[in-house]
């Protein structure tokens, strides 16, 4: 099944959280905190400007995004969580 956000939504898939540390200590799960860093799946077209224009989304298909701690609205598609955020929610994009 293909989701397409509407507006300014953008659709993302938080990435996994660490569970051994980089000593080989297994983290327990309820240590290990909130997963912060996302993967971009899908955007919608943009939202509307001030001036009635289309804006487009800040981030593309496949870059790596900070999230807010909350917020959100999850989602599920084929049995994988997904997140719905608006792109002025999203804090920042990762870049190399």
């Amino acid at each position: 099944m293909k989701f397409l956000p509407l507006f300014d939504r953008v659709l993302v898939e938080r990435c996994a959280a660490e569970t051994v540390t980089k000593g080989g200590i297994m983290i327990p799960e309820k240590s290990q905190g909130k997963v912060l860093q996302a993967t971009v799946v899908a955007v919608g077209s943009g939202g509307r400007g001030k001036n009635g224009e289309i804006q487009p989304v800040s981030v593309k298909v496949g870059e790596k995004v900070l999230l807010p701690e909350y917020g959100g609205t999850k989602i599920v598609l084929e049995d994988k969580d997904y997140y719905l955020f608006r792109d002025g929610d999203i804090l920042g994009k990762y870049v190399d």
